[in-house]
């Protein structure tokens, strides 16, 4: 006899499930899941209603079961926010350009609009010529470096408030472990935060922060959403691989273990006489940083000026404060236009004719 969903003791159980070992059917699991989804949102109080959201889309499982989930929540609970998909292109053949692919159906399959920024076009650099010029030991330094900084520019592109990822449980458990291992105290403090601020008034979150990765898969595969699955060529030799085996084989033997290190983490503390280094802004492109010189450019300039290991290697190397001719827009740029168009739609939203055609050509002044 097929066994009966733990929860509405009616049709047949499908899925176990990782976190809680309860046996439940299709439809029990596509609740809970999403209800504890939204208690997250709701519990850490993540967005208000009017906010521009990113989700950060890359075409994987979890960005695409985020950007679902999200557009249901937001549709079923009336959040009141404005979505949109926002991707990174870090040029890699074979990879991300397939994956794009994938994040440009979901585009038309959940109505959301897309802008999608490459290195290329931000950095001048691809990954691919990136691997090319340092190889494959060091490389995934860079592109988290760029990755994280590209995201924060497309928000201020679009003029967003918040950004989304589909980091989950078993990305932040991991993450904990690496601070650990490297005795990283500062990012240790961070790791575990639901919603840190970055540039400006963006704020980024994980609303998947306590949701297994299995679960996502599960959620993904029963909903028959569209999704890419390939790993990525550059990530074997990733440091985050070495957390991530450690992290199964404490899974296998306690499949509470992620949760517990998640809990772990959040309960841990710097003293208050422990010096932390203090967040400033860089002089060349103004994102923030604690050193003079943020990271991504430090390793811009180790790419252009031949010397690819600068601002990885212990070796000691000169890097000169100032503006350079290969600089990024400086991101100060990109907050004052991001701040000029909310001031373009606040006041068209302020008109109450919806053509406002009694906008001049200098402006909005002769609205009423």
């Amino acid at each position: 006899m097929p066994r009966l969903c733990d929860i509405c003791n009616d049709a047949r159980a499908i899925v176990r499930r990782p976190k809680t070992a309860q046996s439940i059917c299709k439809e029990c699991f596509f609740h809970v899941f999403e209800t504890e989804v939204h208690n997250t949102i709701v519990d850490s109080n993540l967005f208000k209603p009017g906010d521009r959201v990113g989700i950060g889309a890359s075409g994987g499982k979890d960005s695409t079961v985020l950007a679902y989930v999200m557009k249901t929540l937001n549709d079923r609970y009336s959040y009141g926010l404005d979505l949109y998909l926002l991707s990174v292109d870090e040029g890699i053949s074979g990879y991300r350009d397939d994956s794009l692919e994938t994040v440009k159906r979901n585009k038309e399959q959940y109505g959301l609009p897309l802008l999608i920024v490459s290195y290329e076009q931000l950095y001048g650099w691809s990954m691919d010529s990136i691997v090319a010029a340092v190889g494959r030991k060091n490389n995934c330094t860079f592109c988290g470096v760029f990755r994280r900084q590209a995201l924060d520019r497309g928000a201020l592109m679009l003029d967003l408030d918040h950004i989304v990822t589909g980091h989950n449980a078993d990305d932040v458990a991991e993450t904990i472990l690496m601070n650990i291992f490297r005795g990283d105290i500062s990012r240790l403090g961070r790791c575990t935060e639901i919603a840190t601020t970055g540039e400006g008034y963006i704020v980024r979150s994980k609303p998947f922060k306590y949701a297994y990765e299995k679960e996502i898969v599960m959620y993904a595969y029963l909903r028959r959403l569209d999704y890419f699955s390939t790993e990525c060529t550059y990530s074997p030799n990733a440091y985050r691989g070495y957390a991530r085996e450690f992290l199964k084989k404490l899974e296998r033997v306690r499949p509470s273990a992620i949760l517990d290190i998640i809990h772990s983490g959040e309960a841990m503390h710097v003293a208050k006489d422990v010096q932390l280094p203090s967040l400033d802004r860089c002089q060349r492109c103004g994102y923030i940083s604690s050193n003079s010189i943020c990271k991504a450019c430090v390793l811009l300039e180790g790419l252009e000026r031949g010397i690819p290991k600068l601002g990885i290697s212990r070796t000691k190397q000169d890097v000169e404060a100032g503006p350079r001719e290969s600089d990024l827009v400086h991101f100060e740029k990109l907050r004052q236009d991001a701040l000029e168009m909310r001031k373009t739609r606040q006041n068209s939203a302020a008109c109450p004719q919806s053509a406002c055609a009694c906008r001049s050509e200098s402006g909005t002044e002769n609205c009423s």
